[in-house]
């Protein structure tokens, strides 16, 4: 199997001949051989690499969630790296401008998740370059969870950095084909016209497709999503960044395959009660642990806590967000399950919402609202997302 940016090797960067490059890129933009895209650029001598943008976690990606690493030069090309995170289309303009880019070049490996928040990092900077009147190049990489679609629409009120526009909760799409969705359908209202857009596809990936079943590098996206298995279960379990009495995982070796709470309030009777409803294509295993990073649940801190942990045993069977409702469902149960709220945005201050798209899960699953009749409530959206999407589907 070849990646966009192994294409691009393999043809001599002939793509960019001439060009002024800005990259958007962090570790996992690799060639078959772990070679970094910049510096396979820089040593080539064939592609004039401008300016490198970095998205959330940085360009070498040493931040962790919610951090980046700051504008800097890069020690090893003598690059400035400019910290592109959450930077707005302004921004993103003023940054284009100064490097002098005339092209934009995307290489950053998505994990198939409307709140992972690169696939808005390339929306905001293809919005930038449409409005100067650049070329924008999507080096395509395979969707790791597969070519399905999973969950709720994101409604507008319910916007923001973990969701800008309108696409359901797992898309299914690789950032190629997610590019060509955001050309079309958003950025000639936004931008006022479509970006020059090119997409260097993969050879040899089908949407049946996992990152089990290939023989790609697994480069860590972020600092806590280690392996595929963890990409796997994320589309659901990063839910429990929603939940203030519920561990998503972080600090311990399996983050989003461990979610617990604190052992005074949760026990075994979550996970007896989740393997009694015989969820396809997974399994839940009894589970204590000591998170020893804070993340988005402080009290959890070096505390031990009881849940499960997630043992999918039919990928084609599993849907991630499904399990997880289950999951909240039986949570809800607990004295101690409360939602997170935050302070500093009091007109929609639950993060699951934000994570959702709207109040309704939260508010459903409070009203004792079962599995199937929440999940059933996104049917509707989730059908028209699959056909609207259908058009600039690549595999």
């Amino acid at each position: 199997m070849d990646t966009g940016l192994d294409r691009l090797v393999a043809d001599d960067f002939a793509l960019l001949a001439g060009r002024k490059v800005g990259v958007v890129s962090n570790p996992t933009g690799v060639d078959a051989q772990y070679r970094h895209l910049v510096d396979l650029m820089h040593a080539s001598g064939k592609v004039n690499v401008v300016a490198v943008f970095g998205a959330e976690h940085g360009f070498r990606g040493s931040a962790q969630d919610g951090g980046s690493e700051g504008t800097s030069v890069d020690r090893r090309t003598g690059i400035t790296v400019y910290d592109a995170y959450e930077a707005s289309g302004a921004r993103w303009e003023q940054l284009l401008a100064a490097a002098g880019a005339d092209t934009v070049v995307f290489d950053i490996q998505d994990v198939g998740v409307r709140f992972y928040t690169y696939i808005w990092t390339m929306y905001v900077s293809m919005v930038a370059a449409a409005r100067l009147g650049l070329r924008y190049v999507v080096l395509d990489r395979p969707n790791p969870i597969g070519g399905t679609a999973y969950g709720p629409m994101l409604t507008a009120p319910y916007a923001s950095a973990v969701g800008l526009k309108a696409i359901v909760q797992q898309h299914g799409m690789t950032v190629g084909e997610l590019a060509r969705y955001f050309n079309a359908e958003f950025l000639p209202a936004e931008a006022g016209r479509p970006v020059e857009l090119e997409v260097v596809t993969v050879r040899g990936w089908e949407r049946t497709m996992f990152a089990a079943d290939i023989d790609l590098p697994w480069v860590m996206p972020s600092p806590n999503m280690p392996t595929p298995d963890t990409a796997l279960v994320y589309p659901g379990t990063g839910l429990f960044e929603g939940v203030a009495s519920i561990t998503d995982g972080r600090g311990t070796t399996r983050p989003f395959e461990l979610i617990g709470g604190l052992a005074t309030d949760f026990d075994h009777r979550w996970c007896d009660r989740l393997n009694d409803r015989d969820l396809p294509g997974v399994r839940f295993r009894e589970a204590y642990f000591v998170p020893a990073v804070a993340g988005q649940h402080p009290p959890m801190l070096n505390r031990l806590c009881a849940g499960v942990e997630i043992k999918v045993v039919d990928r084609a069977a599993y849907d991630p967000i499904r399990t997880a409702v289950a999951m909240l469902v039986e949570a809800r149960r607990y004295p101690a399950f409360a939602w997170r709220a935050d302070s500093y945005d009091p007109v929609r201050p639950y993060w699951v919402d934000k994570l959702t798209g709207s109040d309704r899960l939260r508010t459903m699953i409070d009203a004792g609202a079962e599995v199937d009749e929440v999940v059933g409530a996104w049917a509707g959206e989730l059908a028209a997302f699959e056909l609207r999407r259908r058009p600039y589907l690549l595999y």
